[in-house]
């Protein structure tokens, strides 16, 4: 009888094999089962991130345009950052806070700091770019928002994900917008703004989503709506294709996902490479 050896000499050919050999196939061992409402539910900080730059090209174009003023800007940034602050702190009663032990003096500290830096090296930031042309200056921060998407940290593992390396691309692409704005003040507002939607936002979006979905899915739909009416000032045609792009990924993604699992057919058995589970290391000494 064939035996599946290769210490032994048997009257076979080297790749012969028997009937038992499919005994032990088996099919999508490491598949995962997925459900649309929690595929929507996580493509809501896709969606969040993607209004977030909306928001961001959005305001410097009011600022630019002269229908926005920095001190408008500065006053609501500074309500929002206070009462996201709050909730921040509300939403687990400053659990968080107790067990990291940072208090909200160096909170202020730290707040204070680095607007004093900004402002102080707002007119370096406004004359940075003064030999760039527009046009190059506009493409660069287009690929800037753009790596910034694609290297933020959505909650997936996965190699390309670098918090670090996405911030440095927003606040770059944020240097580079303020810099063609008309005064040293612009571009301090400019750049504190995009620290707070860049920077600020995101920690208490990941706050909400693991302490209050429901509360995390009515900020998500908020946030969205607003991006949408500030894009239809701009442009109908324009809100109309951003509002098919969050439609896409929020609904038509999830969807497409689910029904490509189930045609996942991954096939396991005894051709696979050899798995060593015993513990050797008693033959390393």
């Amino acid at each position: 009888r064939w035996q599946k050896v290769l210490y032994e000499r048997q009257p076979f050919p080297d790749n012969y094999v028997d009937q038992r050999f499919l005994e032990e196939l088996r099919k999508n061992v490491h598949a995962r089962q997925y459900r649309y409402q929690a595929v929507v539910f996580q493509s809501g900080a896709v969606v969040q991130q993607l209004c977030s730059v909306c928001v961001f090209v959005l305001t410097w174009w009011y600022m630019d345009a002269g229908l926005l003023s920095p001190q408008g800007l500065f006053g609501a940034a500074l309500v929002s950052s206070l009462l996201g602050y709050v909730l921040f702190d509300a939403v687990d009663g400053g659990a968080e806070r107790w067990a990291s032990g940072r208090t909200r003096w160096a909170d202020l500290k730290s707040t204070l700091v680095f607007a004093a830096f900004t402002y102080g090296f707002s007119p370096v930031l406004k004359t940075l770019t003064e030999s760039i042309s527009t046009d190059t200056i506009y493409a660069m921060s287009a690929l800037m928002l753009l790596g910034h998407l694609i290297f933020f940290d959505y909650g997936a593992n996965a190699a390309i994900v670098s918090s670090t390396l996405s911030l440095n691309m927003a606040i770059f692409a944020s240097v580079c917008l303020a810099s063609r704005l008309p005064r040293s003040l612009h571009a301090f507002v400019m750049v504190t703004f995009a620290m707070q939607i860049f920077a600020l936002w995101p920690v208490l979006q990941k706050k909400l989503k693991a302490r209050t979905p429901r509360c995390y899915v009515a900020v998500t739909v908020l946030f969205a709506l607003v991006a949408l009416a500030a894009l239809a000032t701009v442009s109908s045609v324009g809100a109309v294709l951003f509002a098919s792009l969050l439609l896409a990924i929020s609904c038509l993604c999830p969807y497409c996902l689910i029904r490509l699992q189930l045609l996942k057919d991954n096939i396991h058995g005894p051709w696979d490479e050899a798995e060593i589970k015993e513990d050797l290391s008693r033959f390393l000494m």
